[in-house]
């Protein structure tokens, strides 16, 4: 996978349909995109994925899926551990 942030979407707290024309706009160029979220997010990477896979329906597949968790310090000083997902999607090869 890429380390090209151009390449790859951060989901966080902005309407799912933002995330998803995001998406589609930056594979009309690239041939592979990675989504990328964490925590309470996850939920909406997935359907942003799902999103983009039937309005495009033959054209691309999801690629690689990475599950993972970081260390993060929360705000009163506690580290936490919180879950993380990348999800890639590519263009379908023939």
């Amino acid at each position: 996978m890429s380390n090209n942030t151009k390449d790859t979407i951060f989901i966080g707290k902005k309407p799912l349909m933002t995330y998803v024309t995001s998406a589609i706009i930056q594979l009309a160029t690239l041939p592979l995109i990675t989504i990328k979220a964490r925590g309470l997010s996850i939920a909406h990477a997935v359907d942003v994925v799902q999103i983009v896979l039937h309005r495009t329906n033959p054209a691309f597949v999801i690629g690689d899926v990475k599950i993972d968790s970081e260390s993060l310090e929360s705000q009163d000083g506690r580290t936490r551990n919180v879950s993380t997902i990348e999800i890639s999607i590519k263009k379908k090869t023939v």
